[in-house]
């Protein structure tokens, strides 16, 4: 087993567009659904994501702020990240995080109504490169 850093997960995370994001129900299950990381690839150990107020990930993340990020990368190099969400709805940080191809999705931009920023602050990370297995704590 290598001793990776942070850094080291971030430049293998470089490519890595799409992760599925996990919360907790209020019936207790986990969800998932796949969200895009809008290409920030310096990863520095927090992950934003855009959605809308009025979807069901907002509402898991208002009472369990606990979730989980799963990547998977190129020959076998995947990432668990285990952490926690805020929501963010201010304009200017919208800015910060925003890119052409999130257009698609919000065709109003930053002025669409209802937009949130989910921000996840990791706590750990856990990886596997091929038969190289590891955890960075931050």
């Amino acid at each position: 087993m290598t001793n990776r850093t942070l850094s080291d997960l971030a430049e293998k995370m470089r490519e890595i567009d799409i992760c599925m994001l996990s919360t907790h129900t209020d019936g207790g299950a986990i969800a998932g659904r796949p969200m895009s990381n809008n290409r920030e690839v310096a990863y520095d150990g927090t992950s934003f994501y855009f959605t809308l107020e009025d979807t069901r990930t907002v509402d898991d993340i208002k009472a369990d702020p606990k979730v989980a990020l799963a990547f998977q990368g190129a020959r076998a190099f995947l990432v668990a990240v285990e952490g926690k969400a805020d929501l963010i709805r201010d304009k200017h940080a919208f800015k910060e995080h925003w890119s052409a191809d999130i257009d698609k999705w919000f065709a109003d931009g930053i002025d669409t109504e209802g937009l949130v920023l989910i921000k996840v602050a990791a706590e750990r990370a856990h990886y596997w490169d091929g038969e190289d297995e590891g955890e960075v704590t931050l």
